[in-house]
């Protein structure tokens, strides 16, 4: 078992939203009835990306209304959205990929992820173990984070199955979505290839935002 403790409160396609060491939520893709037993030991809440199963618009604005002390950390893409959202600009934090910054109980890095539109993952360092997330990307490549005790990473598709509905629907005629997953989702394959070339034998991984067919 992981020496950091967390929660997944939702992933997938509906919404994604992980609780990591009590207190630090990466994206808020849910509704906030889900977020709601969470609310109060909520510190700060970490973005990925503009997609509506990452980034709730409803649910933001209720967390920093009933929550004015929370932060909101992410990359420069999001601010805009943020304010609009209603997210106080002294409340946000603006993150670059691949630099370091400390809060104190725990320090980040961001790093870039490769989608149909701008998103980072997230390598956090605890007094007490360090932990990776990213979902939502073609690859990892270029990424490294070797001995982390806790991984939760994306593993979307099978390889040889998304391939076979593919071809049957070309066969049919009809429209392959499937296409643009191969493109901005991460596989099994690329997942397990990658957290093997990292992990160590005292890990934990969580497999996130698994695809669910028709």
């Amino acid at each position: 078992m992981s020496r950091i403790p967390y929660t997944v409160i939702g992933t997938g396609s509906t919404g994604n939203a992980v609780l990591i060491n009590h207190n630090i939520l990466i994206d808020c893709g849910v509704p906030f009835k889900k977020i709601s037993p969470y609310l109060r030991q909520i510190q700060i809440i970490m973005l990925t990306h503009i997609h509506g199963d990452h980034f709730n618009v409803a649910t933001l604005r209720r967390i920093a209304e009933e929550r004015p002390t929370v932060r909101f950390a992410a990359c420069s893409w999001l601010l805009t959205d943020l304010i609009n959202t209603g997210i106080p600009a002294k409340n946000i934090d603006l993150l670059q990929c691949g630099k370091f910054y400390d809060y104190g109980a725990f320090q980040v890095i961001p790093v870039q992820l490769i989608h149909n539109v701008p998103n980072c993952g997230y390598k956090l360092f605890f007094a007490g173990g360090k932990a990776f997330y990213a979902t939502d990307t073609n690859n990892l490549n270029g990424i490294s984070a070797k001995g982390y005790d806790l991984y939760l990473v994306e593993c979307n598709y099978e390889d040889q199955e998304i391939h076979e509905r593919i071809k049957e629907k070309e066969i049919n005629g009809e429209f392959a979505y499937e296409k643009s997953v191969i493109y901005n989702h991460l596989s099994k394959q690329k997942c397990d290839a990658w957290i093997y070339s990292n992990a160590d034998e005292l890990s934990e991984y969580v497999y996130l935002h698994q695809h669910k067919n028709d």
